[in-house]
């Protein structure tokens, strides 16, 4: 197949995957307060009548049906049913059920967060550094049958009360975005090129984070708004997942430096992703057929999706292969081929793949008692600075802005008493992604080795 073939759907299923997720029927009615404004007492059988439709809610018996479907509240809130649930999806049989037009089975892209520094956790999530990353890490690499998964980078906002089922927007008051980036270089020389949204949520802080250094964003939800989209108080007038300004036709965008939801001249590429097995923007048959519709016009285009780990993916996987059968029975034209979210972006923007990005890194002591640090870049570099991550003997992880020397090509930065005493230091990587979503990753082991001279003279106290 040839890069960007127009007459290509490109199927990317993407899995926002946070590990086990625990409900009480207390939580869940709270929700329906929440979300919804229905009071109703908690119980096992009031739940059972809203699911039915048996319970007068002054007009809201929709909605409520919505947000207690036995479906939604079949939670994995183990790590056990969790990976019951992957034995069955990541099987080589289960995958080549929903093959693709060229009969290749279906492909996940998993979108990983770390849950860390909450207070307060009721739904019983996996909390820790590497947790989530490190059980997929072990689930698809001992997998001889992943078929080109591929692993991305999901992120959550801290809340107000640093609680982990409630949701947050603010990325600058979200200090651990530093120290997950920094430890997923450092620890686990791992970088990422594509990211999905937490809450589907972007804000300016957000926007401009991802312009630094990610190029492909699946986040953007642009739907016509439903009856129940209205009802839904948490939803409405942008307040979670707001994309009602976004292109809602499947075209790839860079987003304007003002406006994220506005096509414009910034450096990311923003990619539409609707819901499936939820409660709102759900993907439809409707938008299904406009992918194709598309691709049969002559433009590849993207057809992606997101759902959860923490509930039955399985049944999501057969609604939307049902709703792709339709379209492409409509459209025989049109190919459709299951794809990794970094794979189809690069397809259908017609980026060539050869092209890759090396690092060089280089340290020399320099009088007064600091190390220089001098990074140069085989190619331009996605956004204008690498990522700089640091660990300290402490076990502390940092980051820091570079100077710029040449933009886009070269960097440099000095460890001393006024950023990071060289002696403190264990670790030092350095990540950056290219303009084509080539990743690029050095991770120095023994800062001490790699510098010129180093001597216990480099030891200075803050004053």
């Amino acid at each position: 197949m040839s890069v960007g073939d127009p007459s290509t759907v490109y199927v990317v299923h993407c899995v926002d995957t946070e590990g086990p997720l625990y409900e009480s029927t207390a939580a869940t009615f709270e929700r329906l307060r929440q979300i919804a404004d229905i009071h109703v007492a908690p119980s096992r059988e009031n739940l059972a009548r809203i699911a039915n439709g048996d319970l007068d809610l002054g007009g809201k018996e929709k909605i409520a049906r919505a947000l207690v479907c036995p479906q939604l509240l079949q939670y994995n809130d183990t790590w056990d049913k969790v990976d019951a649930m992957l034995n069955r999806i990541l099987s080589s049989a289960y995958r080549q059920e929903f093959s693709d037009s060229t009969g290749k089975g279906w492909r996940f892209n998993w979108f990983i967060v770390d849950h860390v520094g909450y207070l307060d956790n009721p739904r019983r999530r996996d909390m820790g550094y590497h947790n989530v990353f490190d059980h997929y890490a072990e689930i698809l690499s001992s997998s001889s049958e992943n078929s080109g998964d591929e692993v991305h980078f999901h992120f959550h906002p801290m809340s107000t009360y640093r609680e982990a089922h409630t949701c947050g927007t603010s990325l600058l008051r979200s200090t651990h975005i530093w120290d997950i980036l920094s430890r997923r270089i450092i620890d686990r020389h791992w970088f990422p090129s594509s990211y999905r949204a937490g809450f589907h949520t972007e804000r300016p802080d957000t926007h401009w984070f991802l312009e630094q250094w990610i190029p492909f964003d699946f986040s953007n939800q642009a739907v016509n708004a439903s009856d129940l989209d209205g009802q839904q108080t948490d939803m409405v007038n942008g307040r979670f997942g707001d994309w009602r300004r976004a292109p809602a036709d499947w075209s790839p965008y860079h987003p304007s430096h003002d406006d994220y939801q506005a096509p414009g001249s910034c450096n990311r590429t923003i990619f539409r992703c609707l819901n499936v097995g939820t409660r709102l923007r759900l993907l439809s048959q409707e938008d299904v057929d406009l992918a194709f519709f598309r691709a049969n016009a002559g433009e590849p285009t993207i057809l992606a999706f997101t759902d959860h780990d923490f509930r039955n993916m399985g049944s999501d996987i057969e609604s939307v292969h049902r709703m792709i059968l339709a379209s492409a029975v409509r459209h025989p034209r049109v190919k459709w081929v299951h794809s990794g979210a970094q794979e189809a972006a690069q397809q259908v923007l017609d980026i060539p793949r050869s092209s890759s990005l090396e690092l060089n890194v280089s340290f020399a002591a320099q009088p007064g008692g600091t190390v220089l640090m001098r990074v140069k870049s085989s190619a331009d570099t996605f956004g204008p600075q690498p990522y700089l991550a640091v660990k300290t003997f402490d076990k502390q992880y940092f980051t820091d802005n570079f100077d710029v020397q040449i933009p886009r090509r070269e960097w440099t930065y000095v460890f001393d008493h006024q950023t990071i005493v060289p002696m403190s230091i264990d670790k030092v990587g350095v990540a950056a992604n290219s303009c084509t979503g080539s990743t690029a990753i050095l991770v120095v082991d023994d800062f001490r080795a790699s510098v010129d001279s180093f001597d216990s003279r480099l030891a200075h106290k803050v004053e």
